[in-house]
């Protein structure tokens, strides 16, 4: 392959992802550390990850007009420089009530980048499923990594230093992007900001019977997302008695599948069909997250994690198929509108399945993900059988 400049734009804007992800994912292998040090519960501590999820939701929208505004170069440094400056913050919180505002403004530094370098890419790749995939794979090699990183930090010098990682690995990124990308030409600079918040035409975008069914299936989506990255770790110990240590590696394994299949997905998705590949991901999901919470030994859970690793691989076609339906004068604030509906709405993924591990148990709470896997296979299903054309 002849190396060209939409390559450079690709890897790096990979890595800034990368980089916004190692700094949420974080947190979840030293909740209980978390849960012990501030007297908390399960459920507490899902409501501050929660909050973090829908603060990285809301931003997306607003990243998409301000990369219209200022173009997307801005936008992505300004994203990776907040996402350093959180991750210290958060590290040094005196006070639970500190962590929980802490999570917010990583939560909205971080979310500045997806929707504008997703945008970004899309300018420079004709097959955008493929290039999407291996953007979206970012955030599963920062799964790779992370969880073993910090369980490693965290044993030997503490939870909080090991929160701290998100800032060694974003400030680095951030002079790279700096030095590498170009300055890019903002798409709408003279157009005032208020007129890209008009509540009609946001309404209209939204409400088009494409893009609501489209929704539907990202909800579902990002509503197991958020709960399996918020509780894996957590799950392998409390429910199975799996070691620290045996639950990390399996939350890295399911990384390492998820990011290994996105590129996969959205090739699928662009060689065949979007709902077919999105179909995949949702029907293996149900029989992951059903070997995870049935299943007995590693004989089941390596194989759950890996089916759970490609079912979350729904991003690549759910979202190129956001792009297509978006028109090129949409794309920057519409895919960022879309992104923070689908997102705030799957971010009670991780307040739902805390709170109900402790009011019923992790066999109701992690089973609960995959009723939701079904939900969106049948909503693929029916779309089809009955030929409703969305």
């Amino acid at each position: 392959m002849n190396w060209q400049y939409r390559h450079t734009v690709l890897g790096l804007a990979t890595l800034a992802f990368f980089s916004t992800m190692v700094a949420r994912l974080a947190i979840s292998p030293v909740v209980p550390d978390i849960r012990a040090t501030f007297g908390v519960s399960n459920g507490v501590v899902g409501v501050a990850l929660a909050g973090m999820w829908t603060a990285y939701a809301c931003s997306q929208f607003p990243s998409g007009v301000l990369g219209e505004r200022f173009g997307e170069r801005r936008i992505i440094l300004t994203a990776v420089g907040l996402t350093g400056v959180a991750s210290v913050l958060l590290a040094a919180s005196p006070t639970f009530s500190t962590f929980f505002a802490f999570t917010l403004v990583l939560g909205a530094g971080a979310g500045l980048h997806y929707s504008v370098a997703t945008t970004f890419i899309s300018k420079q790749f004709p097959n955008v499923g493929r290039a999407i995939g291996v953007h979206v794979a970012g955030g599963p090699l920062a799964g790779l990594l992370t969880p073993v990183v910090v369980a490693v930090i965290a044993v030997r010098f503490g939870w909080r230093n090991a929160l701290g990682l998100g800032a060694l690995v974003a400030i680095p990124v951030f002079f790279v992007f700096a030095g590498r990308i170009h300055p890019t030409q903002p798409d709408r600079p003279d157009q005032p900001m208020r007129e890209r918040f008009a509540l009609g035409s946001l309404f209209e975008l939204v409400s088009r019977p494409e893009i609501a069914y489209t929704i539907v299936l990202a909800v579902a989506g990002a509503f197991t997302w958020q709960a399996t990255a918020s509780f894996l770790p957590t799950f392998l110990e409390e429910h199975h008695d799996l070691s620290g240590t045996v639950a990390g590696v399996l939350f890295s394994l399911y990384f390492v599948v998820h990011g290994a299949t996105q590129p996969m997905t959205g090739w699928l998705s662009d060689r065949f069909n979007r709902d077919a590949a999105a179909a995949l991901t949702m029907g293996v999901g149900v029989v992951g997250y059903g070997l995870l919470v049935f299943g007995s030994g590693l004989v089941a859970f390596v194989p759950g994690v890996c089916l759970a690793g490609l079912a979350m691989s729904w991003g690549a076609p759910i979202q190129s198929r956001f792009i297509d339906l978006l028109s090129a004068e949409e794309r920057g604030s519409g895919f960022g509108l879309v992104r923070t509906v689908y997102m705030v709405l799957g971010a009670s993924g991780s307040v739902v399945v805390g709170g109900l591990s402790d009011a019923a148990g992790w066999t109701i709470a992690v089973g609960l993900l995959a009723c939701v896997m079904a939900f969106g296979l049948s909503v693929l299903v029916l779309n089809r059988a009955l030929g409703l054309g969305l």
